[in-house]
């Protein structure tokens, strides 16, 4: 016979996390996409390509991972900076940062907006 274990109440997920997440998410899977391009392309050297786009994915993939916390969102505004320095790589992957960096701050400016108006009342 199997003792159930009551399960601890998860706390809700806040808007501007689940945005955070998805949109790292894109992210990572863009950035990926876009190293194994310039290394296709030749556009830069392999190690620079495989080895910036590497460590690129990680920090997004940690800052998605810990959107829930107030660290993964700040990492995740180090991301946007970091994929808006890739004008001095690629332009067209620097196109693409801004368009991402972009999307990040609409999504957290509406994000918090929703946030506010959906939390309870202060006592």
């Amino acid at each position: 016979m199997a003792v159930s274990v009551p399960r601890r109440a998860r706390r809700p997920r806040s808007v501007v996390a689940t945005l955070a997440a998805m949109l790292l998410v894109t992210e990572l899977l863009v950035v990926l996409l876009a190293a194994l391009a310039l290394l296709g392309l030749k556009d830069l050297p392999p190690a620079v390509a495989l080895g910036g786009g590497g460590a690129l994915v990680v920090l997004i993939a940690v800052a998605a991972a810990l959107a829930t916390r107030p660290v993964g969102i700040v990492l995740g505004w180090g991301v946007q900076v970091v994929l808006l320095a890739t004008f001095a790589v690629s332009i067209p992957v620097g196109i693409v940062g801004v368009v991402f960096a972009a999307i990040w701050v609409y999504a957290m400016i509406v994000g918090r907006r929703i946030d506010r108006r959906e939390a309870p009342p202060a006592s």
